[in-house]
C-alpha cells in the first residue's frame, strides 16, 4: 500500500484516520495495528515538525504486509536528520510532570516498537524503514 500526503499536521491526521479504517489495518492483529498507529503518527509528525519546518513537501508511506507483520518505509524531501543519524530516543525518568522535556519520547517509542529501524539520506531524500512484528509469531 502506498500513500502520499502533504507534509502538514492536518493532512497527517487525516491520513492516520484513513489508515486506521483501511482494509489493511482492519485485517491486522490488534497489537500490530496499535503499534503501527503509534509509530506512523510519531514518524510522520516528526517529518512535519522537523524535516518540513522551513518548507513544504510530501510524505510518502509504503506499507507492505508479510506473514510476521509489516514492513514500512517513509520518505520525504525535507531537512536531513541532524548528523544524518537517528536520534537516540533513550528513556528519561521524570520526577514531576513539570519536568517533561520537549522531544525524545517519540523516538523512544519508535525504537521500542519497531525492528530493523534504519535511516539514510540519498540526495535530497530522507528514507526511514522499519518492521512492525507480530510478537505472537515469535512466541514459543
Amino acid at each position: 500500500m502506498r500513500l502520499t500526503v502533504p507534509g502538514d499536521a492536518i493532512s497527517v491526521r487525516h491520513a492516520m484516520q484513513d489508515l486506521a479504517q483501511s482494509d489493511l489495518f482492519l485485517g491486522l492483529p490488534e497489537g500490530i495495528r496499535q503499534n503501527a498507529e503509534i509509530v506512523l503518527a510519531e514518524v510522520m509528525n516528526n517529518v512535519v515538525e522537523h524535516a518540513y519546518a522551513q518548507r513544504q513537501g510530501d510524505i510518502t508511506l509504503d506499507i507492505d504486509p508479510n506473514p510476521s507483520g509489516l514492513v514500512c518505509q517513509i520518505r520525504d524531501s525535507g531537512a536531513p536528520m541532524p548528523g544524518l543519524a537517528l536520534p537516540q530516543g533513550q528513556f528519561q525518568a521524570l520526577d514531576r510532570i513539570d519536568d517533561l522535556p520537549e522531544g525524545g519520547f517519540g523516538w523512544f517509542l519508535i525504537r521500542s516498537l519497531t525492528e530493523n529501524l534504519r535511516y539514510h539520506r540519498e540526495g535530497c531524500l530522507n528514507t526511514l524503514t522499519f518492521c512492525l512484528i507480530d510478537e505472537q509469531c515469535h512466541a514459543d
